[in-house]
């Protein structure tokens, strides 16, 4: 049990680094109001998670990159934080579009994912 917890906080250490330093860079080249920075890393990591599962990856790497690393990658909160922002400054257009596509495109991408795992562990 305590080696599983390490292995998940050194995933989510590195998981929670790579998305501040993504995040920044997102921002940087992106100034619009669309929440694209939460939006990208969002699919790349159901993408990435798919691939994980897909590829059927042992329990001691599923919980290393799973659960510890996407699992602070992605992030729900601040999706949900976004959204709401979104909501208060009256930008429905915006809020659907966000909802929506992050919903659509992140169940896509982890399909994707998993069916390109499963085509390169044969």
């Amino acid at each position: 049990m305590f080696v599983n917890c390490l292995t998940v906080s050194a995933g989510a250490a590195f998981g929670v680094l790579a998305r501040v330093l993504s995040t920044n860079w997102i921002k940087s080249q992106w100034t619009y109001t669309f929440p694209f920075a939460t939006f990208a890393i969002n699919i790349l990591g159901s993408l990435l998670l798919g691939l994980l599962t897909g590829l059927s990856v042992g329990p001691v790497f599923s919980l290393l990159a799973g659960t510890g690393f996407m699992g602070s990658f992605t992030t729900f909160s601040t999706f949900n934080v976004e959204n709401v922002e979104l909501l208060r400054e009256k930008r429905y257009k915006y809020f659907f579009s966000y909802v929506g596509v992050s919903y659509i495109l992140g169940i896509l991408a982890a399909f994707l994912g998993i069916v390109l795992g499963n085509l390169l562990k044969h």
